[in-house]
């Protein structure tokens, strides 16, 4: 397996990912994968929604209360009748499909910075 090109610390201080806290999760039957539509609290960052391709491994009830990570100061993006307003983050499988949720190992505040 290759790695990615190298990146220079100021680059990955550009990279603004925080904790949050999954609200809501909704079925997005208009995406052309399987999707949840979710609302995130990331504290004083405010409430922010996204379109995750987790649907393989998690049910819409084990996802409210869950805490995950997330890229917040990517732009908008539109994807099918919904702006996604930041990108969660998450592992792939071997097959390319299922996506594990990054989350902190323990209770975090919400919009806390990794870095």
């Amino acid at each position: 397996m290759t790695t990615k090109p190298d990146i220079t610390w100021t680059d990955f201080e550009k990279i603004d990912i925080r904790c949050g806290t999954i609200l809501s999760v909704n079925d997005f039957e208009k995406a052309r994968n399987p999707s949840y539509q979710l609302e995130i609290d990331f504290g004083d960052l405010g409430i922010r929604k996204s379109s995750a391709q987790v649907t393989s491994l998690y049910k819409k009830e084990e996802l409210v209360g869950k805490q995950i990570l997330a890229v917040v100061n990517f732009p908008k993006k539109q994807i099918a009748n919904f702006f996604s307003e930041c990108l969660v983050l998450g592992l792939y499988g071997e097959d390319k499909k299922d996506v594990t949720l990054l989350t902190p190992s323990l209770p975090t505040k919400n919009g806390m910075q990794v870095g």
